[in-house]
This record gives structure tokens, sequence and C-alpha cells, in this order.
């Protein structure tokens, strides 16, 4: 492991622990040239199967790619890194399940409409407007109606505005 500051490869493991899920092992080390620590995780590589793209393009299942995504759309919500870290565990706990080699990539998409639409509404009408590709606001605007119409169905109440 090539430490983050001094890009040395020599260093120890001074703790290590399973997280909550007990799926990755967190691994604080010390760097032996700099003496600097830094905080590893490790987790198996599962078999994920190939994303097939909107084009008929295939390519690998990219965890980074879908937490940047989501990231970004929950940037400045009062949504966590864990919450993120946790819809794509979901994800791709169903990926690996369905044991299919090859999903298409409206079927991620869909599922990560899903969770962001329960976890953050706003962060949902983010991503659905990249992923969904609104042509115009007319389609946005009946997204947005089709959330206030859930949202009254289940009795929750506007928010109001502040000034």
């Amino acid at each position: 492991m090539k430490c983050p500051f001094c890009r040395d490869l020599e260093n120890k493991v001074i703790d290590s622990r399973l997280t909550e899920e007990s799926d990755v092992i967190r691994r604080r080390r010390e760097c032996l040239h700099c003496q600097r620590r830094f905080t590893t995780y490790e987790r198996a590589e599962a078999a994920l199967p190939m994303v097939v793209k909107k084009d008929g393009r295939r390519e690998s299942f990219d965890r980074h790619k879908i937490v940047a995504g989501l990231k970004r759309a929950c940037e400045k919500r009062p949504v966590g890194i864990e919450a993120i870290e946790g819809v794509v565990d979901r994800i791709e706990r169903s990926l690996q399940e369905r044991g299919d080699k090859e999903v298409p990539s409206s079927l991620i998409g869909e599922a990560l409409m899903r969770e962001l639409h329960g976890l953050d509404t706003v962060a949902y009408v983010r991503f659905a407007s990249v992923y969904r590709s609104f042509q115009d606001i007319g389609e946005f605007m009946e997204e947005l109606q089709q959330l206030i119409k859930e949202r009254r169905a289940e009795g929750r109440p506007r928010k109001p505005r502040a000034h």
C-alpha cells in the first residue's frame, strides 16, 4: 500500500476492524518512512455484470462512477457519504444476486432513481434531470408535478419557504 503523503511502499497496520455491514475491512496504517497515518478500506471484489449502455457499448460496472454521480446530485443537500455508499452497496448487492453477466444501464439508473426518491427529493430531481435527459421545461415540470402528487398522497405537507 503506497503512502498517500510520501508515496513510500513500507507501512504497518495499526488497527483493523470490520464495518457495520461486515463487508469491508477498515485498516489504520502508519507509514514507516514519514510516520504519518492513513486509513484504507478493503472490499472483496465481487463478480459484477457488464453494463450495456443505451448505444450498445459494454463497460465494466464502476462503483466510483456511480458514487461520483450521486455526490453531484446530493451536493449541498443533507445527505452524508455513508448514505450514498449505502445506496451503491444495495445496488451492487442486488446486481450480484441477479447473477446476470450483463445488465442494461437503464436497470441501474432506475434503481438509483428509486433510492434517491426515498433519500432526498431535491437530489432525486437533479439526478432525474440528467438521467432522463429532459428535452424541455415541460418534461421537467411533469416530473415535478408527479413528485408533488406523491407527496400529497403520502400525507407529507409542503415545507414552508424560508425568506
